[in-house]
């Protein structure tokens, strides 16, 4: 018996995340264990008029490149790939996993690479989503292995992801545009601000949004979402952060980040667990060491923690920031080839404060 959980997620991705018209080319990458939502969202499009170009990959064959793979190999672009990033009108991003943790074998300078190479791409793909040119959305299928990563069942971890996209409710689109609303109130009241400060146990960080905006994220561009964002001013960012969760990058778990800004660059890293890879990608280009993203979780339904950014970086009373590219339409002028979301918890002893008034406290907005 299939679940009505999985249709209601597919039809919410291509009916309001992406709008899917008649005539749109649709890109949709997925892994074959997401098959059951692949085919709702195939089935989806279909109806909406749409055109579907499917691509499925697995963890196996890009492991099997990635350890074999010259340089040259690594370097190489398929025109395929450049041909779908420049001219889809949709891509739709469907995660699973067989193993989370596939890739850790790999050497990190071969993965360093092989990023650096698909820079153009995401420069292409931040650029017609920043014009309105790509419409896209990200999200996963709950799967064994992000279910053990979660420490839940598969059933606990289907409840939990489709509690958080509203899928469990009867409109999940009436859901989303009550969030869109809430989240547009505190939008509108940063508009126009100059600087923000971030203080407490974790942080203490002075950064400036002087003409930069913030966007109102609202399950059009990840599903789940539930956070507010923006892109600092480059050289304006001072001061220290600890991150309090684990940070995981192709595969590789990161833990007790701590990062030191000067003037917008980061000037000392260090790590806990796996402090060479925390270096290693931050010398990936001059834009890996600033601050592409600062942003604040809004989504109060997602309380714990489960090893997985999509759902982690929406935690309430988290900010992250992800160092490397950031989103041009918050003004954000930072490029690179990595983008890379680190969270820090706000509940304790913690606050932001915006051009001298309190904005949040103890991960509670106050205005």
């Amino acid at each position: 018996m299939s679940d009505p959980r999985v249709q209601k997620l597919a039809h919410l991705l291509v009916a309001y995340s992406t709008v899917v018209k008649p005539g749109d080319w649709v890109l949709v990458r997925s892994h074959p264990l997401a098959l059951p939502l692949v085919t709702g969202v195939v089935e989806e499009i279909t109806r909406a008029g749409g055109h579907v170009t499917l691509q499925l990959t697995h963890e196996a064959p890009t492991e099997a490149f990635l350890k074999r793979a010259s340089e040259e190999q690594l370097r190489w672009i398929s025109p395929l790939e450049r041909l779908a990033m420049e001219q889809a009108n949709v891509l739709i991003n469907i995660r699973a996993a067989e193993n989370t943790r596939a890739l850790s074998g790999v050497d990190p300078k071969k993965s360093q690479l092989a990023q650096v190479a698909r820079r153009a791409l995401t420069e292409t793909f931040m650029r017609r989503s920043a014009e309105g040119s790509l419409r896209w959305v990200g999200t996963l299928f709950p799967c064994p292995a992000y279910a053990q990563e979660a420490d839940m069942s598969l059933a606990e971890y289907e409840d939990f992801v489709y509690h958080a996209t509203f899928c469990d409710q009867d409109d999940p689109v009436a859901s989303w545009h009550k969030v869109h609303e809430e989240q547009q109130r505190l939008v509108d009241w940063l508009k126009g601000k100059n600087e923000v400060v971030v203080k407490g146990p974790n942080a203490d960080l002075r950064l400036s949004i002087e003409g930069r905006s913030f966007i109102n994220s609202d399950g059009h561009h990840n599903m789940p979402s539930g956070e507010i964002f923006t892109g600092p001013v480059e050289d304006s960012v001072n001061g220290w952060v600890r991150f309090t969760y684990p940070a995981i990058y192709g595969g590789r778990e990161v833990e007790g980040v701590e990062l030191r800004f000067e003037n917008g660059r980061v000037v000392e890293a260090k790590a806990e667990k796996n402090e060479d890879f925390l270096l290693a990608l931050l010398e990936s280009d001059p834009g890996a060491r600033y601050l592409g993203e600062f942003a604040i979780g809004t989504n109060y339904g997602i309380q714990r923690f489960t090893k997985n950014i999509l759902f982690d970086e929406k935690i309430g009373g988290t900010i992250h920031m992800a160092v490397g590219a950031g989103y041009p339409e918050t003004g954000s002028q930072n490029k690179s080839s990595i983008h890379w979301d680190f969270i820090c918890d706000m509940r304790q002893d913690s606050e932001i404060w915006v051009d001298g008034v309190l904005f949040y406290k103890d991960g509670q907005f106050q205005v």
